[in-house]
């Protein structure tokens, strides 16, 4: 997924109070993350009247990145730079 949407979901999840809850399952997930991504592939043809398939992709890609998640772990229980 691109620097900037990330970006986006970490302040959304900050305003919501859920940035350490977020962070928790991101850094437990494990192979439940690759097992996820699976699911999205697999599932793609159904969720594109709800997202793009190129978002579909880009997002089961990332969970498929365990260094990916673990930097937006790190990011979400981080300070947000000004």
């Amino acid at each position: 997924m691109d620097k900037n949407r990330l970006d986006s979901l970490a302040r959304h999840l900050r305003a919501w109070g859920l940035n350490g809850l977020a962070a928790a399952l991101l850094e437990s997930a494990g192979p439940a993350a690759f097992l996820g991504a699976q699911a999205l592939y697999f599932a793609s043809p159904a969720l594109t009247p709800f997202a793009p398939d190129d978002e579909v992709t880009a997002l089961a890609r990332w969970l498929e990145d365990p260094l990916a998640l673990q930097n937006f772990a790190h990011q979400l229980v981080e300070e947000p730079s000004p």
